[in-house]
């Protein structure tokens, strides 16, 4: 044998029960903290933020709620440390249900193909609102190393499908056409810079939200054909607006030295949501001028969460109103 030829090490798979010996009291308090609900997250290209953990459904306990920071939408994860089964199966839709999630989540350390192909009919065949996802939890070690753990995402919904669905169910108008297309261009130009590394599927309307690492408060880029303008927002939903607007509002010098651009603070004063906003003119139908908007929408996004996002996790929201209001922009 060559001299040249490495000793390679054995990759095998461990068993999850023997790190997880119970499910609720073991599993699902690990993967709720911080950490490793971002890992979930990162797998799934979404950004988690754990509510609550057994979460009382009539006779039956949800393991975790969670929301999607970028959109406010709840999530339900339901934890399984066996082969998938048709019990498990009809508590996660009875808890995306009842708690009116538009994101499940089954994770499980075996998928049979029968629950698969539930899972993919689910998302083929139901609203473009609503998110089915398949995990497999899988722990891999190098002889006798460490053992790492990885999400393996083996259903999910198929964006093309999604986006298919969207034009297909909606009656669009020419702005509506041409918002998702620029939309679209925004995601690709805005993943390729690796500041973003996961948004949601673009859809036919004026804003388009990426998230701040925190529920509640997220950025939101516009891009309005009526006013022809495209901006970008740091959006803070009514339940914990006042009090992060007040904090924040107290680095507004150092924020805006960060960022090199002035801001305008919370110019809807009488609205129970808060905003801060830049903006600039654009007239969108002109697409030879898209390079530029994009250019400087893509830019703008960077600045404003590298500014924002570190301040946005350290606001102190104890005293904020507890009412969880469902949010949804109208457009104007």
């Amino acid at each position: 044998m060559s001299s040249n030829v490495k000793n390679f090490g054995t990759i095998m798979k461990v068993s999850v029960r023997d790190y997880w010996k119970n499910e609720s009291e073991d599993f699902t308090p690990w993967l709720a903290s911080d950490e490793n609900i971002g890992l979930l997250g990162d797998a799934l290209g979404l950004e988690l933020e754990v509510e609550n953990t057994e979460v009382a459904v009539g006779p039956y306990w949800a393991d975790i709620l969670a929301r999607d920071v970028g959109s406010g939408e709840y999530i339900v994860i339901e934890n399984q440390l066996t082969k998938t089964d048709h019990d498990h199966l009809g508590k996660l839709i009875t808890y995306g249900s009842v708690l009116d999630a538009k994101i499940v989540v089954w994770l499980a350390t075996n998928f049979t193909p029968e629950h698969q192909k539930a899972l993919d009919w689910l998302n083929d065949n139901t609203s473009d609102d609503l998110s089915l996802y398949g995990v497999v939890a899988e722990l891999w070690q190098i002889d006798d190393s460490r053992p790492a753990l990885r999400f393996n995402v083996v259903c999910q919904p198929k964006e093309i499908v999604r986006q298919a669905k969207t034009a297909r169910t909606s009656e669009l108008t020419d702005a509506k056409k041409l918002q998702l297309e620029f939309w679209k261009e925004f995601k690709e130009k805005l993943l390729a810079t690796k500041e973003v590394t996961s948004t949601r599927t673009p859809k036919p309307r004026y804003w388009f939200d990426i998230g701040l690492g925190r529920s509640g408060i997220h950025l939101s880029c516009t891009a309005n054909t009526f006013d022809n303008k495209i901006g970008v927002r740091v959006y803070m939903r009514r339940n914990v607006a006042d009090a992060a607007l007040d904090q924040l509002l107290e680095e507004k010098e150092e924020i805006e030295n960060e960022i090199g651009e002035a801001l305008t603070w919370n110019p809807y004063p009488e609205k129970q949501d808060k905003i801060i906003v830049i903006s600039k003119d654009a007239d969108l139908w002109k697409k030879e001028r898209w390079e530029e908007y994009l250019d400087w929408i893509v830019n703008m996004v960077i600045k404003l969460r590298r500014a924002f996002m570190p301040r946005v996790k350290k606001l102190d929201l104890n005293n904020a109103s507890a009412e969880e209001v469902e949010f949804e922009e109208q457009e104007s």
